[in-house]
């Protein structure tokens, strides 16, 4: 079985907020899109539009429905390797194809060690391994470890496919060892939380609460708009025509 290395500083990860996302799924295209032709490439997709598409993805998206009545709402739940500091995943390989860089905390799977025995998988309680079914090794998210370190791009871009691309800004990276961290105060401010934190795996990334839902009382509130104030004399024809035709 394979050792940990000594827990470093430095532990990189993402802050997803549960209270913005969209689940619009644009951070898991994108992931598959990078990731494609990066580091653990290819990623394989086998009879994508078939009845039995089998393929590869780091990051997925699952929605839920939750509360009764007026105080439901939807919450779209991102899912990815959460890089934990005590990972399972890294302890069972029989080989030390997955381990855990010291450097950084990001946890990794060297293919040419991989044998696709599945007990990396099996171990993970998060659902964050995926096999490979056409390599027949195990792949999983590397927080695009070559985009982070790839000094040939502008700092602002070195961050992971999802977080570059995700519309609402839902997700945030940065390291997590550093308190002083913007992750890390956004962290403290929002009361993010690790999950399933009794399983002992103290996974790095961090997830954002939804909010408590707005009062939706209106009735003390001025619903009624001000009547727009009349075109003036002077005004050209074709505009009178269009306020005449938006105030129909």
């Amino acid at each position: 079985m394979t050792s940990l290395p000594a827990a470093g500083a430095k532990k990189l990860g993402l802050v997803i907020d549960l209270d913005i996302c969209v689940g619009c799924h644009a951070c898991a295209v994108n992931c598959k899109e990078w990731n494609s032709g990066g580091h653990m490439a290819p990623l394989t997709d086998l009879d994508p539009y078939g009845p039995n598409p089998l393929g590869v993805w780091f990051n997925r998206v699952h929605s839920f429905e939750a509360g009764e009545g007026a105080e439901s709402r939807t919450v779209h739940f991102p899912r990815s390797c959460l890089h934990c500091e005590q990972p399972a995943c890294v302890e069972v390989c029989p080989t030390g194809a997955s381990y855990k860089r010291a450097e950084d905390g990001i946890v990794l799977v060297n293919e040419s060690l991989c044998i696709g025995c599945k007990l990396c998988s099996w171990a993970c309680p998060y659902g964050a391994r995926e096999y490979d079914y056409d390599a027949g090794v195990m792949k999983k998210c590397t927080l695009c470890i070559d985009k982070i370190y790839n000094e040939t791009l502008d700092p602002v871009d070195r961050v992971p496919a999802c977080v570059a691309t995700c519309p609402v800004s839902a997700r945030h990276f940065g390291d997590l060892g550093d308190p002083q961290s913007e992750v890390s105060h956004l962290v403290a401010e929002r009361g993010g939380y690790a999950l399933m934190p009794e399983m002992g795996y103290q996974p790095v990334n961090r997830y954002l609460p939804p909010r408590p839902r707005r009062d939706g009382n209106c009735e003390d509130r001025e619903l009624s708009l001000a009547p727009a104030a009349p075109p003036a004399e002077g005004a050209h024809p074709f505009l009178r025509w269009i306020d005449r035709v938006l105030s129909r």
